[in-house]
């Protein structure tokens, strides 16, 4: 039986300190209140078959639960990603 799954936006974009070459986006939900982490390595962002999309469907079982002074930001950045952006859109 499948988990449900959860349209989460992308809502921030760093450079990993601790590992060399690793980008983490963190996706939220629109309410800010739950988030998924995808680390990617530097060198997996070339080519166009490893585009960062503004949006990704996530099994609800992988999202974590965001921490509440967290929550503000990400959902402003979740909203807004979803009024600019289809989920698809490569960003």
């Amino acid at each position: 039986m499948g988990s449900e799954t959860v349209r989460v936006w992308l809502v921030e974009r760093t450079y990993s300190d601790d590992e060399q070459n690793l980008i983490i986006l963190i996706y939220a939900t629109v309410d800010g209140k739950r988030y998924f982490r995808k680390e990617r390595a530097l060198t997996s962002f070339t080519g166009d078959s490893r585009e960062t999309t503004a949006a990704l469907e996530v099994e609800s079982d992988k999202l974590g639960t965001t921490d509440p002074d967290d929550r503000p930001r990400y959902a402003a950045e979740a909203s807004r990603m979803a009024a600019e952006h289809d989920p698809d859109d490569p960003v």
